[in-house]
């Protein structure tokens, strides 16, 4: 009994037995003394590190901080945190990552401080690193102390001054750690992010930084670099020796400005954007875009005009647009997904991918291109501009004019459709606005018929829509479709709106005027003063010609009187334009589903689309009094319309891919619900001043034209008919002589009826009638 109440006792006092309290500093600085340890006493220089306990101590002393911070106040700092600052060991942490000992030298010295000046006296550019792999231990942990310490740390002078100089042990050539490195990269952008007052410590921007810049002297680890600058470091287009295009020219007259080369967050960060690995590219566009998407303005413009970021990123851009193949085909190019800046990173993207020859470098470029327009529509204004302006000036201007005003035919064609392609990508506001000014200029004054120089690019690029080469033209034309498409009011005033500004397109009256005069059902249509003034016009039509089988749209009983064209009835308009073929050229009744009211729906969707585009672009309700001092003979459609005004001209004789496209830009054209555009294109009611023309009169003198040639062709509706089905695939391929003129025919017919629907939809008294369009 005794014995067992003895060992009931011990049992109990067992129980009860505590371990003593543990001393965390005392922990703390055992693992870091076992670290140090290690240099002191080991002299094997090929052992890995992680075959120490060296990432163990490492892992032991994170803990011991993250749990030492749980245990504290908010304001409160623990004695392992006051240790651990206050005996800068990230900065010893920083020396040991990048050095090595001298193979022949043995360190026998029991003082670590000694052990790190000898350390810190080689460089991480030789031969091997001691322990082989401390730099990637030491990446690890700077990363994880910064994500896992909840208390900012960055504006701590003992964390930023080595995250500062572990920065720039990141991104250099030959770098085995580079997912490290982003990893780090990223985590210090995070708490940028977080804290965007730390950049500046990041940076080592001084405070007279944002008003002088001044090239200071690099740390010693910069040394390691290959190069100063990113231009000796990597191929960029101010070094095109190193890029794979001679044929490219790049932009040697920048005026870039020589930033401090102690800004190395934004080097490697883009370094690393250009990574083979693709999670380490990944985590560096992820890192760029934390830093743009900061909101606060000053941190902005510290980015915009206190580092290198706008110039690197234009200057990649160009590097990845000189590695296009001068091979592209055309219509590679042209059917082009759209790239978003991710596609390469992930899976999905890549099996879905096009496969032709130089894919790989069209989504390399177009991934960089959709990733700035990214960063412009995420970055603060002053920022997005500045990138923007940077674009414009190291690529649009540096190397794309040159390409699009070169002589050969090929070279013009590649680089056209690059930039059509290029436009579909770019969405942001900033770069919309320096396209449009690269593209067509500033200038706000009606142009003058002689008048190609103010311009030279604009006036080459229209001219380029007539030019002797239908590819050129035909890819010049959806460039400009492309770009109508773009929300932006001075692409349209530009190129149209400021010629039409003064309607000396008009016929002045006596009184001084406009004659815009409007026709009721009583008027036979060869009283038309603007119809007669055509020779051919009068003999179009026999008296039986309007009853044809397709029902057009009934007008309704009208008192004789002059109208303005902005009042013209809707349905007149639509029945013009669907009367204006003759009926031996219509194919729409023989064909099912060809009829007018199918392109009603589209031409709804479109007016829509450009109607949001307006809500701030302030444009006049009515048409604008004309003044007595404009005189009608000084009328110029501006040269835009000239060129599509002379397409349309020759739309008999065109290939039918060329119709097709040129018909576009002008349907897109006629959207617009502008009221002098609108007047100038759909109202065939004007009274045009003498030698002006507008749309409708160049469609009657090709209607004259198309009679003329219908009389000499036999059989002209049965090919006609033939042909059309052929284009539908409802009949086989077979030779028909005429084929030219028979496709352009059926483009003019459907021309036609498709600016019927767009005048249908825009005018006013269409808005009670849109809902009655399926009974048409």
């Amino acid at each position: 009994m005794d014995m067992f109440s003895k060992l009931t006792h011990l049992f109990q006092q067992a129980l009860e037995t505590r371990e003593p309290p543990v001393n965390l500093l005392d922990s703390f600085m055992d693992h870091w003394k076992g670290i140090t340890n290690y240099y002191i006493e080991t002299t094997g220089q090929t052992r890995p590190v992680k075959q120490t306990d060296i990432p163990w101590r490492l892992k032991q002393m994170l803990d011991i901080l993250v749990y030492e911070e749980a245990q504290q106040g908010q304001e409160e700092m623990g004695p392992c945190m006051e240790y651990f600052l206050q005996h800068k060991l990230l900065e010893t942490l920083c020396t040991l990552g990048k050095a090595q000992v001298p193979h022949t030298q043995q360190v026998k010295c029991c003082h670590v401080w000694y052990v790190l000046i000898t350390l810190s006296s080689t460089l991480i550019s030789s031969s091997c690193q001691y322990p082989p792999g401390m730099n990637q231990q030491v990446l690890v942990f700077f990363s994880k102390i910064l994500v896992q310490i909840q208390k900012p740390m960055l504006h701590i002078l003992n964390v930023y001054r080595p995250v500062q100089k572990l920065v720039r042990l990141c991104g250099l050539p030959g770098s085995q750690t580079e997912k490290e490195e982003a990893q780090f990269m990223f985590v210090v952008c995070s708490r940028v992010k977080q804290d965007p007052y730390v950049l500046n410590y990041i940076l080592e921007i001084k405070k007279d930084n944002h008003s002088k810049r001044s090239i200071s002297t690099s740390e010693d680890t910069e040394k390691g670099r290959s190069g100063e600058t990113v231009s000796s470091n990597y191929p960029t287009a101010s070094n095109p020796a190193s890029t794979s295009s001679p044929q490219q020219h790049s932009p040697t007259d920048s005026p870039s400005t020589i930033f401090p080369a102690n800004a190395g967050l934004i080097h490697v960060l883009v370094h690393l954007s250009r990574s083979q690995k693709s999670r380490v590219a990944l985590k560096a566009f992820e890192s760029l875009l934390l830093l743009v998407s900061i909101p606060k303005e000053d941190t902005a413009v510290c980015l915009a005009e206190s580092t290198p970021l706008c110039q690197l990123l234009a200057e990649r851009l160009c590097e990845l647009f000189s590695q296009l193949p001068a091979t592209l085909e055309p219509a590679d190019i042209q059917s082009f997904p759209q790239t978003h800046w991710n596609v390469p990173f992930s899976q999905s993207g890549m099996q879905e991918s096009q496969s032709f020859p130089g894919s790989e470098h069209m989504e390399n470029f177009f991934a960089w291109l959709d990733f700035l327009d990214h960063l412009m529509r995420e970055a603060p204004k002053s920022l997005a501009v500045k990138l923007a302006k940077e674009i414009h000036h190291c690529w649009l201007v540096g190397v794309l004019q040159h390409e699009l005003l070169q002589m050969s035919e090929m070279g013009v064609l590649v680089n056209t459709a690059l930039l059509c392609c290029s436009v579909r990508h770019i969405q942001s506001p900033a770069m919309v606005e320096e396209l449009v000014s690269f593209l067509l200029g500033r200038q706000t004054q009606s142009e003058q018929r002689l008048d190609t120089e103010s311009h030279v690019l604009r006036y080459q690029l229209i001219e380029h829509c007539d030019h002797i080469s239908d590819e050129i033209s035909i890819t010049t034309l959806l460039l400009f479709e492309a770009l109508l498409q773009k929300p932006h009011r001075d692409i349209l005033f530009n190129l149209v709106l400021r010629n039409l500004e003064n309607r000396c397109y008009l016929t002045r009256t006596l009184g001084g005027g406009d004659d815009c005069r409007h026709f009721t059902d009583t008027d036979p249509v060869e009283e038309n003063e603007e119809l007669e003034e055509d020779p051919f016009f009068t003999d179009m039509y026999g008296e039986d010609e309007f009853n044809s089988s397709e029902r057009l749209l009934h007008r309704p009983q009208l008192i004789r009187e002059h109208r303005c064209s902005g009042q013209t009835q809707a349905l007149d308009i639509v029945n013009s334009f669907l009367c204006l073929v003759p009926q031996e050229a219509k194919t729409s009744q023989h064909v099912q589903g060809a009829r007018y009211e199918t392109y009603v729906h589209d031409a709804h969707e479109q007016f829509k689309e450009c109607t949001a585009f307006l809500l701030d672009w302030d444009w006049p309700e009515s048409l604008k009094p004309t003044e007595l001092s404009v005189s009608s003979s000084d009328f110029f459609e501006g040269h835009f319309l000239k060129v599509l005004f002379d397409r349309i001209g020759r739309i008999l004789e065109q290939p039918y891919e060329l119709n097709l496209q040129v018909t576009s830009v002008l349907s897109r054209l006629a959207v617009f619900p502008h009221p002098h555009l609108h007047e100038y294109l759909l109202d065939p009611y004007i009274i045009l001043a003498p030698g002006a023309r507008s749309l409708f009169s160049v469609l009657i003198r090709v209607i004259g034209e198309l009679m003329q040639r219908i009389e000499v062709i036999p059989n002209f509706t049965e090919k006609l008919v033939h042909v059309r089905r052929q284009l539908m695939g409802l009949d086989g391929e077979s030779g028909v002589d005429h084929m030219p003129l028979l496709k352009g025919v059926i483009i003019l017919e459907e021309f036609c009826k498709e600016l019927a629907a767009i005048a249908f939809v825009k005018l006013p008294a269409n808005n009670t009638n849109l809902q009655n369009t399926d009974t048409l």
